[in-house]
C-alpha cells in the first residue's frame, strides 16, 4: 500500500489544482520562516496537500468536492491531530482571491508554533 500511496502522491504533484500551484509558489524553497514544506505528502494512509514536519503543520486546500466530503475531512483531521499535527484548511477561492490573507494565517501560525527541537543524541 505504501508504494501505491507514493505513486498516487506523485501523480497529484503532476496534476495540481491552480490553487495548489499558487500556494506552492510561496511555500517552496523555505520562503515561510525558513521552514521546509512538502506538497502532496503521504502521512499514514493519507496524502496531505502541504506538510511542514518541523512545525507539525498540515495545510489543506478544499474545493467544492469537500462540501460533500466533510465527514471524511473530519476523520482525517482527527487522525492527523492524534499524530501531533495541526491542520489549517483554506478554500481554493481564498488562495486564488486572497493569497496575502492566506499567507498571513500561515505566517502567524508558524510564528506562534516554533519548530520542534530534535532530541539531543547520546543521552545525558
Amino acid at each position: 500500500m505504501a508504494d501505491s500511496l507514493v505513486y498516487f502522491a506523485r501523480q497529484l504533484r503532476k496534476n495540481q489544482t491552480e490553487a495548489e500551484k499558487k500556494l506552492w509558489k510561496y511555500l517552496k524553497s523555505k520562503q515561510v520562516k525558513g521552514l521546509k514544506f512538502r506538497r502532496q505528502e503521504p502521512i499514514g494512509s493519507y496524502i496531505v496537500d502541504f506538510a511542514c514536519f518541523e512545525n507539525k503543520l498540515v495545510i489543506e486546500l478544499d474545493g467544492s468536492q469537500h462540501i460533500e466530503d466533510k465527514e471524511n475531512d473530519i476523520e482525517r483531521d482527527d487522525w492527523l491531530k492524534s499524530q501531533g499535527f495541526a491542520v489549517i484548511r483554506f478554500w481554493n477561492n481564498e488562495v486564488m482571491n486572497n493569497i496575502d490573507g492566506v499567507l498571513a494565517v500561515i505566517f502567524y501560525f508558524c510564528s506562534n508554533h516554533p519548530p520542534l527541537t530534535p532530541p539531543i543524541k547520546g543521552g545525558g
